[in-house]
């Protein structure tokens, strides 16, 4: 009898022992998961350069718990991460290929910010997935087809982006999608279907090929307006609503509200290189001639064509008369609400933007697609990127002004900015193309060129190492330098850029710097003195429209004097001018800048070739523009003096330096 209860009593240790070790393996099974999480975000936070609403402020993996942060929600208290919730949120950066290790993520929300760059293809392996939404943001390049791994995903948001070529296939194999927005991009080609003639989100499709998106049996809602889609519409498809494939390239009956000829020929992507693919020019051909016209109705409209045009000549010339009295018109405030500024009565020249370019809001309205193609945006400005009728590609700096609160101040302030930008032509400089000024809708903007190859910061902090040779970076500061020296000391007056940093270096296809000042209309709304920052222009004026004393433009110019000595810090570094975790670079870089023997510590660590007699010419010009002193920093003509004569770009030189540094040239030149 002992020996059953021995033998009984053995055995029930064992069934508990193999249970608390079961538990053990999913508690380690469970906080490995979280760890894996908690990399995974923090990866993510790095990749955001601006966090202006401190949403991340309390991702920090000291505790190593990543529930308790904003916007993360986890499946219990220690559980997995399952859904991050940051729309909204002002966050600038791009977004981390680390969050397709987020195993147990259901929810993405990252709309409606700031986030460049392109879409990761390892979010693919997000299978728990259900919504992705990514609308409302800068986001450039293809839609991965690795996105048909999302098989649990119901909702895709990719609207208001910038993203290009053609729809993924791929994406009819989502069986349980119910929501596809893609509008408001760049994408081309034709609306992959099937050659099925009839469907619905209702009938049961029986098939398990996936051609397109026809076999997707739950989309209800479907959007692809406002893109470059040519031909077709998948008779699959034409359930959904007829505004959902607007304003496209498309040559279907079904579809309404297309794009002219000359939008689709010029704005895609196809149609720089002649044309978009499978977009035929609509005829003229009728079916039916039209009946010939009464003789009676014939005389009439002469008659009536006659008697308008007298009308016409008659009002043209008495407003002529009346206009040579008066080469000048008094505007006061058009705002009700009154203050000792407001009363200050301005003389503004009526023909004083006569000669500069003038565009109407309705065809920048058509080139920037309906201006819902936005690339930035700040509290004073909104900016737009579009595609004339002719072909150019331009940025369309709109200010966000209201008629109600717009001045006589303020018009001035505008009117002689514009004639500011127009006086300047420069190869580093991006080329003013016109302006546009109405009342209704009270509308103030600007056009300049666009540099299609993004920003200096875009392509130092999130770019392909491989783009960005020293090579390249050396005919970068090159270019910027002799951008400023032009502005600096062979206009006159001097110009000078507002907020000078690698954000307002544009770079075209084949990396030409172009200097642009988009940040100059924040000292149009600023009633209020501030400090002078470094790089920043100080407004110092009672009210916008006031015109710089020569201190504060000198000031203004070794403010720019500064900021280029921070930006060549950022050019062979490849590191943040600012970071919350490291601090300034120039408080880091300036113990190496001090002994000539540790600089070589200043250089980013990925790149090759690198020339030391560059990387000394470079360090010498630095330290003398982040001079504390500003009137010992030397003048733009001096530095850029400098920078020509140590830096030699000249192909024998760089042959000398590597046998193999042809194809960099042939790059970078």
């Amino acid at each position: 009898m002992r020996h059953c209860w021995g033998g009984a009593s053995s055995v029930l240790r064992l069934l508990l022992a193999l249970q608390c070790g079961v538990v053990v393996v999913v508690l380690q099974c469970s906080a490995n998961a979280l760890g894996s999480d908690v990399s995974a975000l923090i990866a993510f936070k790095r990749a955001i350069i601006e966090d202006p609403r401190s949403a991340l402020a309390d991702w920090s993996d000291a505790d190593g718990n990543a529930c308790d942060w904003h916007g993360v929600i986890c499946s219990s208290p220690q559980g997995s991460v399952i859904s991050l919730k940051l729309s909204n949120s002002s966050l600038k950066g791009f977004i981390a290929p680390e969050l397709g290790q987020l195993s147990f993520l259901q929810e993405l929300y990252l709309d409606r910010n700031m986030l460049f760059g392109t879409i990761p293809k390892q979010l693919g392996s997000l299978r728990n997935l259900r919504v992705l939404d990514l609308g409302v943001n800068r986001l450039t390049g293809p839609i991965p087809p690795e996105l048909a791994g999302l098989s649990s995903v119901s909702v895709i948001n990719f609207h208001s982006n910038g993203l290009t070529g053609n729809i993924p296939s791929e994406l009819g194999k989502l069986q349980n999608l119910v929501q596809l927005r893609l509008d408001r991009n760049r994408l081309k080609g034709s609306i992959p279907g099937s050659n099925g003639s009839g469907f619905s989100p209702t009938a049961n499709s029986g098939s398990t090929a996936h051609n397109g998106l026809c076999p997707s049996p739950r989309l209800n809602v479907g959007d692809f307006s406002y893109n470059f889609l040519v031909g077709k519409i998948p008779p699959c498809l034409k359930y959904l609503p007829r505004s959902s494939f607007q304003g496209n390239c498309l040559q279907d009956e079904y579809s309404v509200r297309q794009r002219a000829f000359q939008i689709c020929i010029s704005g895609s992507p196809a149609g720089q290189r002649g044309g978009v693919k499978g977009f035929k020019h609509p005829t003229s051909d009728h079916k039916h001639e039209r009946s010939p016209q009464p003789t009676w109705l014939l005389v009439l409209e002469i008659s009536t064509g006659i008697l308008l045009l007298v009308f016409v000549i008659t009002g043209a010339i008495t407003a002529s008369r009346s206009c040579k009295l008066k080469p000048s018109i008094r505007i006061s405030s058009w705002n009700r609400s009154k203050s000792w500024s407001d009363e200050i009565t301005v003389l503004i020249d009526s023909d004083m933007l006569k000669s500069l370019p003038k565009l109407s809001r309705q065809e920048l309205e058509v080139a920037c697609e309906d201006f819902s193609n936005i690339i930035g945006s700040s509290p004073e400005t909104v900016v737009y990127k579009g595609t004339m009728k002719d072909g150019p590609e331009v940025s369309v700096i709109s200010l966000c002004a209201f008629e109600g609160h717009w001045t006589s101040q303020h018009e001035l302030f505008y009117q002689n900015k514009v004639i500011d930008l127009a006086r300047l032509n420069h190869e580093n400089i991006a080329k003013f193309l016109g302006y546009c000024r109405e009342s209704d809708p009270f509308s103030r903007m600007l056009v300049f060129e666009y540099a299609s190859n993004g920003t200096l910061f875009e392509h130092l902090h999130y770019g392909e190492g491989a783009q960005l040779s020293w090579l390249r970076r050396m005919k970068i500061a090159i270019g910027i330098a002799q951008g400023l020296r032009y502005l600096h000391t062979e206009l006159q007056p001097p110009f000078a850029i507002s907020e000078l940093n690698s954000n307002s270096v544009y770079v075209t296809e084949d990396f030409t710097p172009k200097l642009v000042d988009f940040e100059c209309w924040k000292m149009m709304f600023t009633k209020q003195k501030h400090e002078k920052a470094p790089g920043r222009i100080n407004n110092k004026s009672s009210f916008p429209g006031h015109l710089d004393s020569s201190e504060d433009k000198q000031a203004d110019i070794q403010g720019n004097t500064f900021a280029f000595g921070v930006i060549l810090l950022e050019i062979i570094s490849g590191r943040l001018p600012y970071c919350k975790d490291k601090g300034y670079l120039i408080d880091w870089a300036i113990k190496y800048l001090q002994q000539s023997e540790e600089i070589g510590k200043l250089v980013d660590p990925e790149l090759t070739n690198v020339r030391t007699e560059d990387l000394e010419v470079i360090c010498s010009v630095v330290s003398r523009c982040i001079d504390p002193d500003p009137s010992k920093r030397p003048s733009m003509q001096i530095i850029t003096g400098v920078l020509e004569n140590g830096i030699d770009l000249s192909a024998a030189a760089i042959l000398k330096e590597s046998s193999l540094a042809w194809a960099e040239l042939a790059l970078a030149l």
